[in-house]
């Protein structure tokens, strides 16, 4: 379980691939500091942590149904990558509930600065309506954040400085994929709710 507080951001070093799977070699401040068989969220993606290698690195390896369900199948070396160990039972929930199970993948259509912070906004299929709700939470490359507005397959965040220096959302651009997670809370009432209509 994460909280969707990006920790610190990786560097892909290499990319091996092996059947349908990829094993991604990724520098970062914390990677000394893990271990074999550890969760961490990888741009929003819970990935366990399958060798510890020299050089500040770590590696983990994505199977062909994250890869396909998530932006991890694009990334190529040299690209930066968020990251979150998972939370204790001591910990704060600074952000909100996130699994690392990536439910899809969105497109940014539009970045906006605002003297101070950014807007950026997404597209997203239509069949994930019941899973938005304006100022509801929403986990996009494990950044927990508050969405706006969802109407018309889009909706917006908007990202202080401080969330935009410690995170991927630097380098995201109109055009690009991102990974999101719904808010669990609300994927239980809508399953809870649709079987009672069954009943």
């Amino acid at each position: 379980m994460f909280s969707g507080i990006v920790e610190t951001i990786g560097t892909i070093k290499e990319i091996t691939s092996e059947g349908t799977n990829k094993t991604f070699y990724i520098e970062s401040p914390i990677s000394n500091e893990l271990y074999i068989d550890q969760s961490i969220s990888h741009n929003g993606v819970c990935l366990t942590v399958i060798e510890e290698t020299q050089n500040n690195q770590h590696a983990v390896t994505a199977v062909e149904e994250t890869l396909i369900k998530s932006n991890l199948g694009s990334l190529v070396n040299g690209d930066l990558i968020n990251l979150e160990r998972c939370i204790t039972m001591e910990s704060r929930l600074d952000g909100h509930m996130v699994q690392g199970h990536v439910d899809a993948t969105i497109i940014c259509k539009s970045v906006e600065e605002r003297d101070g912070s950014w807007n950026f906004t997404f597209i997203y299929d239509n069949k994930y309506d019941h899973l938005l709700v304006d100022k509801g939470s929403i986990c996009i490359n494990g950044v927990s954040l508050t969405l706006i507005n969802p109407v018309d397959n889009q909706f917006m965040v908007t990202i202080i400085p401080y969330t935009y220096e410690h995170t991927t959302f630097r380098t995201l651009k109109e055009g690009d994929t991102a990974n999101v997670e719904f808010d669990i809370i609300g994927k239980y009432v809508h399953r809870y709710l649709s079987k009672m209509k069954i009943s």
